[in-house]
């Protein structure tokens, strides 16, 4: 069975990032992150084109690049992420090169806190009135 561009990309990304314990795999922006610390670092798209962070000081030398363009998310630019194109991605040594550029940018900064914080508990209305009625 012939295998989707995005599998094919996921592949060549987990060649050049396996061993690092800083990388994690997660599923976001509709294909498979690998984040950095807790940061996207890069991600394959269904159509095997990757978003990349770069940084918003390196963002315009990133769209200089062949097949580079900006993101935009509900209508905002997003400086400092980028989509790649697949045919900007054919050669390994440039995904190599795209990877790279986004760790030196990534990996300086400091972890994402991943837990999430826990909610905090709500008391029920009934309990709150109870309390602030008088003579109770």
């Amino acid at each position: 069975m012939k295998s989707s561009a995005q599998d094919h990309l996921i592949d060549r990304i987990r060649l050049l990032v396996e061993g690092d314990p800083r990388i994690r795999e997660k599923r976001m922006f509709g294909g498979l992150s690998f984040l950095l610390n807790g940061h996207i670092l890069i991600a394959a798209r269904k159509d095997g084109s990757a978003l990349l962070s770069v940084g918003k000081d390196h963002n315009d030398e990133a769209l200089a690049r062949p097949g580079a363009t900006q993101m935009i998310h509900g209508g905002r630019i997003m400086r400092g992420f980028i989509f790649v194109d697949p045919d900007a991605l054919e050669d390994d040594d440039d995904l190599r090169d795209w990877v790279r550029t986004a760790e030196r940018w990534v990996s300086v900064m400091p972890p994402a806190d991943t837990a999430k914080p826990a909610a905090k508990a709500r008391k029920p209305a009934a309990a709150k009135a109870r309390r602030a009625a008088p003579g109770k």
